[in-house]
């Protein structure tokens, strides 16, 4: 399928960032860890995630100061820089758009495995997902639901 030219250079955030969160919880399935602490540092990373989530809308839904959001960062992460507060003062909602779409995604996987059963193959998800390009969550799951339909 050839993707318009108007899609091809759109960027949607929750689709982009959400698919490369996903993507890096992957490395557990594909055997890429040699060790625990090597997954263990995935999922700090994605602490660390869920906590910029927490700032963001902390500062833009529950009016928090700079300083307060610098604090839960603070007391809640392994990791933090002053850029990261200034990052979601400027871009209200880039973190909450990549870790629903992240979320989304596996939600999305895991409905396509409970009902295609033996019929999923993770594979041909992953190409659903990544064929058509950058899109708009709402429209991704109708896309999704429709492969499933057409699977069954």
């Amino acid at each position: 399928m050839s993707i318009p030219r108007f899609r091809r250079y759109t960027y949607y955030g929750a689709y982009g960032e959400g698919w490369a969160l996903y993507a890096e919880s992957l490395g557990k399935d594909l055997g890429l860890y040699t060790d625990p602490y090597q997954y263990f540092g995935m999922l700090m990373a994605q602490m660390l995630r869920s906590a910029r989530l927490v700032g963001d809308v902390g500062i833009h839904y529950k009016g928090w100061t700079k300083e307060q959001a610098t604090q839960y960062l603070q007391q809640n992460t392994y990791y933090f820089g002053v850029s990261e507060i200034d990052r979601y003062t400027a871009m209200p909602g880039q973190a909450l758009a990549y870790k629903v779409g992240q979320l989304r995604i596996l939600q999305l996987r895991q409905k396509a495995e409970k009902e295609l059963g033996s019929n999923f193959d993770v594979r041909d998800f992953h190409e659903q997902i990544l064929k058509d390009g950058a899109m708009p969550i709402a429209v991704l799951e109708a896309k999704i639901g429709r492969w499933i339909g057409s699977k069954k």
